[in-house]
């Protein structure tokens, strides 16, 4: 039996397991056996039978066992039979699948094919209830399916649809989907068969959509010509493309988003008839009108107007300039006229960026009288009342130049120029425009022919260099250069070399930048040899010195690390001379043979200005090479043998201050040993300094100290002194020092805490003291600790002490021990014992000075009546350590509880109130540091803990409010001093309470409110006469309280709607329902009104006010004058209110 019959008899139910045998031989590459060979070589009436066969084959094993059993598992029928093992089954269908494609190949004409048909018809259904496991099998029917529609054959429309479909949703589940794009594109022509109205069409729509949603469609080169190929497929569904792509544009990238512009130019390209109308009326002209109407802020608008410009940038084919003077003809023209500025404004950039519109189809006169109109309305555009409009046009016009300037007449470029040199430039009513001139003319130096006419404009604007807009400043010197970069002209021309030193040597760092960039070259030559350099050094520094400092500053980011070091060695070449002749010495150092340079600079000769400059860019050169010089160990050690071997000539022969300060730098950035003379005076001389000294005399030589490690030494010196100042110690300080042989000086505690203050305000020696480790810094924090006793003599005693410091110091030194307590916190990697040690401190606090916090009497002396008491101060000081602490996070739950318990214990004493602008701070930090966020509670006894110190500080805020009234009433110029004092820290603490909207901070409110009412209401109660009811309008006619609480309350936007959100749930919670009370709540409102904040919420709480007045309308006609003028009064207000 020759093959093919065996192959012919193998495809039957009976025989399966031999059809399945023959499947797997031809799946093994190194079996001879081949299924389309076997096939190709049938004769007619032996592929009908195969086909026959086949079909019989596939019915058989699906009625066994369907598709919608085989994921389940079939356990029954494998226990039955093993012909209904799923796996099985899908092998039959699988060999079946097989034999059809390659019968597809194989299929002549006049072959009677309605049994082949069946099968992949039953194929074709299979492949819809196929699990996902079964991926080969779906990718075989799906190929017979895709096979079937380019054969042509019967149906070809249904398996043309199951191929498309299935294409189309792999698409979207496929992490490298091209191929299958590809396929889809392949494809596309199903669509054509395909009933747009029809509801079974309606996944495939949807799909269709969601590739306009897919990047890897937009960006994929077959996906983007069938993203195109989907507006020629119905007229209607062009807008629900549109309409998607609309809902989508947000969330596109600008790359994106070209990509999308390029199909809408494409679809619009390939386009006819209706479809054409369709595009145009629909996308194009949709895109038009939303780049002209939609506000600047929309999220969308920077997207329609890229996709609108693409469509401009390919303006001057006949067909597009055709389509845009069509369609911006109803709309462009109406819009630079409106009322709207930034309607007329988005039409200016359409308008500028799409000129000329001219319809082709007219004559060239006609064309040109257009155009004329269109430069006219350009003109007109840059006299709109809107800077908005102006600077608009102004970006437009310099466009139109610099695109048109060989075709436009110079009387047009001349007008247009002047326009935006002479006036627009100078544009006294807004910085931005004068700042869209500048950024502008860049565009138009890109046109070479623009440049002789620019070079005799551009002088006149020389004093914009000046401008009191930095970015107006900022746009001017990026015009420059460009200016110097195309070699339009010369920049020195346009702007002296004087005003632009001047302004370096004063601008903020973005203009100083652009300066240096400027000037570089002409004063840092590069390909020039180095005693270039030095002389181009000079003449800045005598042009200039301030300017010469800054230029050097940034010169770093303009040439390699190696050309600031030369510079360098060339300066200090020049030094060297300078000390040759002033101090008659020959040479300096015998092996250095710059110094007998052929042509050098000038001689400095007794010039110590210039001599100190030169030393100050010597220093700021090599602070910004000095990470370069970390890195070549070499250079590094080669720079400091240099500098180190003439710097103490230098501090001998530079005895001026002005070199003494860098000099004094450049020894910091070397080693000790490097500069040995210097180094090893340092401590003395820090020993010897007077107590007054200014930090400009110790700041330098302690951070020398510092950068050569040294940091311990000044450390041991702040501590002997602290200790030895001390008067109960100062006996055992000395005794145990009497075996020591060292200088005798007399202890200076008002020095030492003036050089701790030093060490630890700036980053650089900070770092260097908390490096140190935890035993010489634990030290000094005992020391001083032990100032404390000094404070609390000067609390108890009556009497000044003249052998006690003074309580200045004691002050400070107990300043500095809560501050060094939180940096060694900080540093501490666990415990808490800093924060125990501050805990302490408020236990002293609360048990020894606040019982010496009461008001002071007539009998004290005038010192102590020009300044708070030393208590108060101790109290102010201690809580303003406690507030930092918080502010850099470090306290933790027990540190706010005892310190919010000592601002209990300070408020309740009888001077307590003069702490209330040090209390209010320490709220504001406990508030801050629980901020609600968007997220659920994860523990509910950790809310609990917070809600108990929220509640702590909500009343510590009441108690502060009763106090501030309470000394109002008692003496009132002194509560408007405490009012005053406290309005920073009610400010700060209000702006954090209005982010809390449960309790218990959002009944700060509640407190704030009710005292404003309360005061406002005592004052109309004593009102006797109508004539004395008078409405306020500004907060200075409310109370004295009520005007400090509002001005706080009307800072901040966010504030004023908690605020007035807590007015009106007063109001609507009854609280507050007499007549004089619903009178005081609109005083308020109307002061709020005045001051022009939160209408929204303004109104909210007169709604909620007019609920409540209409009820005492019949009552005041029966009521005292006064009442009755209090109700009138009230009505006009809020009518005032509601009409906002």
């Amino acid at each position: 039996m020759s093959k093919r019959e065996a192959f012919l008899e193998a495809v039957c139910k009976e025989n399966v397991e031999d059809f399945l045998r023959f499947i797997q031989l031809h799946k093994d590459k190194t079996e001879p056996f081949d299924v389309e060979e076997v096939v190709q070589e049938m004769a007619r009436d032996q592929r009908e039978a195969l086909w026959g066969r086949l079909a019989s084959l596939l019915q058989d094993v699906l009625l066994e066992l369907p598709p919608e059993r085989w994921e389940e598992g079939g356990d029954e029928g494998m226990q039955e039979q093993p012909a209904a093992d799923p796996k099985h089954a899908m092998a039959v269908v699988d060999g079946v699948t097989l034999v059809s494609i390659v019968s597809l190949k194989a299929l002549e004409d006049g072959d009677a094919y309605s049994a082949l048909l069946e099968t992949a018809s039953r194929l074709s259904d299979v492949l819809e209830s196929l699990p996902v496991s079964e991926a080969p099998l779906q990718r075989h029917i799906h190929s017979l399916c895709e096979a079937w529609w380019k054969k042509g054959l019967q149906e070809r429309e249904k398996f043309g649809r199951t191929a498309f479909l299935k294409s189309l949703q792999k698409c979207f589940t496929l992490k490298k989907p091209g191929a299958e794009i590809q396929r889809v594109w392949s494809l596309h022509d199903v669509l054509l068969s395909l009933d747009y109205t029809s509801e079974d069409n309606k996944p495939i729509i949807n799909l269709l959509l969601q590739c306009f949603q897919r990047p890897t469609y937009i960006r994929n080169d077959d996906g983007k010509r069938f993203l195109v190929f989907l507006f020629s497929w119905n007229v209607d569904f062009i807008w629900v493309i549109h309409g998607t792509i609309k809902n989508q544009l947000q969330f596109y990238s600008k790359t994106m988003t070209t990509h999308i512009a390029e199909i809408y130019f494409r679809a619009w390209k390939k386009a006819g008839g209706d479809f054409l109308e369709n595009m145009e009326s629909s996308c194009i002209q949709d895109f038009m009108q939303n780049a002209v109407f939609l506000r600047r802020a929309s999220p969308v608008y920077a997207k329609v107007r890229q996709i609108v410009s693409y469509f401009h940038t390919r303006a001057g084919c006949k067909s597009v300039d055709k389509m845009l003077y069509n369609l911006y003809r109803p709309i462009l023209w109406k819009a630079l006229s409106a009322p709207n500025f930034e309607v007329r404004a988005n039409a200016t950039l359409l308008f500028t960026e799409a000129f000329p519109i001219h319809d082709p189809d007219q004559s060239n006169e006609s064309i040109d009288e257009s155009i004329q109109k269109q430069l006219d309305t350009a003109m007109g555009l840059l006299d709109d009342p809107h800077p908005t409009v102006r600077s608009n046009a102004t970006l437009g016009v310099c466009k139109i130049l610099a695109k048109c300037w060989e075709l436009l007449p110079p009387t047009i470029i001349t007008d247009f120029l002047k326009k935006l040199v002479m006036e627009l430039a100078s544009d006294s009513s807004s910085a931005d425009v004068r700042c869209s001139v500048f950024k502008c003319l860049t565009i138009v130096l890109d046109n070479a022919l623009s440049h002789p006419v620019l070079e005799k404009l551009l002088p006149t604007l020389k004093y914009s260099l000046h401008d009191n807009s930095e970015k107006v400043r900022t746009a001017f010197l990026d015009m420059l250069i460009k200016v110097k970069a195309v070699r339009a002209a010369k920049f020195w021309d346009v702007c002296n070399m004087d005003h632009l030193l001047a302004r370096l040597a004063i601008d903020s760092q973005s203009v100083s930048k652009r300066i240096v960039d400027l000037l570089f070259k002409s004063f840092f030559p590069v390909n020039e040899p180095e005693k270039e350099w030095c002389c181009r050094c000079i003449t800045l520094i005598q042009m200039n010195p301030m300017a010469a400092r800054k230029f050097y500053q940034y010169a770093h980011k303009h040439t390699a690390p190696t050309n600031i070091i030369k510079l360098m060695f060339a300066i200090r070449r020049v030094l060297n001379r300078c000390i040759q002749v002033d101090c008659d010495q020959t040479d300096i150092n015998d092996s250095n043979k710059e110094n007998s340079m052929q042509a050098v600079p000038p001689l400095l000769g007794k010039d110590m200005a210039v001599a100190s400059s030169l030393l100050e860019v010597v220093v700021i050169l090599w602070r910004s090479v000095q990470k370069a010089l970390k890195q070549n160990d070499e250079a590094q050690k080669y720079t400091y043998a240099k500098f180190g071997s003439v710097m103490a000539k230098y501090f001998q022969a530079f005895e001026d201050e002005r070199c003494t300060v860098p000099l004094i730098h450049l020894a910091s950035f070397m080693p000790p040993a490097s500069v040995p003379t210097f180094s090893c005076g340092v401590l003395s001389r820090l020993r010897k300094m007077d107590s007054g000294a200014s930090s400009a005399q110790y700041g330098q030589l302690l951070d020398c100290i510092c950068s050569w490690g040294q940091a311990a030494d000044v450390l041991e010196l702040i501590a002997d002194w602290l200790s030895e100042s001390l008067p109960k110690q100062a006996d055992k300080a000395t005794a145990s020092r009497k075996v020591r042989i060292q200088e005798t000086v007399e202890a200076k505690p008002e020095l030492a805490l003036a050089y701790m203050e030093y060490l630890f305000s700036h980053a650089s020696t900070r770092e260097k003291v908390l490096a140190l480790g935890d035993k010489p810094l634990k030290q000094l924090h005992t020391n001083l600790g032990n100032w404390k006793s000094v404070l609390y003599s000067h609390l108890s005693s009556t009497t000044d002490d003249p052998h006690c410091p003074s309580m200045e110091t004691a002050l400070k030194a107990f300043t500095y021990h809560g501050r060094l307590g939180a940096h060694l916190q900080h540093i501490s990697s666990e415990g808490r014992d800093y924060l125990l040690s501050l805990e302490h401190v408020a236990a002293w606090v609360a048990d020894r000075v606040l019982p010496f916090l009461a008001k002071q009497t007539e009998d004290d002396s005038e010192d102590s009546e020009n300044s708070p008491p030393l208590a108060a101060q101790i109290a102010e000081s201690f809580l303003t350590v406690c507030s930092d602490v918080l502010l850099v996070g470090l306290g933790d739950e027990t540190f706010k509880g005892q310190i919010l318990h000592l601002c209990s214990l300070i408020l309740l004493s009888e001077a307590g109130y003069l702490c209330i602008p040090a209390v209010l701070p320490f709220l504001k930090e406990v508030a801050n540091s629980y901020v609600p966020e968007d997220s659920n509670k994860d523990q509910e006894n950790q809310e609990d803990a917070v809600t108990v110190i929220l509640g702590v500080v909500a009343n510590i805020f009441q108690k502060i409010i009763e106090l501030l009234a309470r000394r109002l009433r008692k003496d009132p110029e002194e509560g408007k001093q405490l009012c005053q004092s406290a309005v920073c820290g009610l400010t700060d603490f209000l702006q954090v309470a209005q982010i809390w909207d449960r309790a218990p901070l959002s009944g700060v409110f509640s407190t704030v409110f009710a005292v404003i009412i309360v005061e406002k209401r005592h004052l109309l109660q004593k009102i006797t006469h109508p004539e004395e009811v008078i409405t306020p309008e500004s907060v200075e006619d409310m109370p004295p309280l009520s005007c400090i609480l509002l001005s706080v309350i009307l800072k901040s936007p966010a504030t004023t709607r908690s605020f007035l959100a807590e007015v009106s749930s007063s109001l609507d919670s009854e609280a507050i329902n007499s007549l004089i009370e619903l009178a005081a709540v609109l005083h308020v409102l109307t002061v709020i009104k005045h001051a022009g904040k939160s209408k929204a919420g303004l109104k909210s709480a007169a709604v909620s006010v007019q609920q409540q007045l209409h009820r005492h309308a019949v009552t005041s006609l029966d009521s005292t004058d006064v009442q009755r003028v209090i109700y009138e009064s009230a009505v006009m207000a809020l009518n005032a209110i509601l009409q906002i």
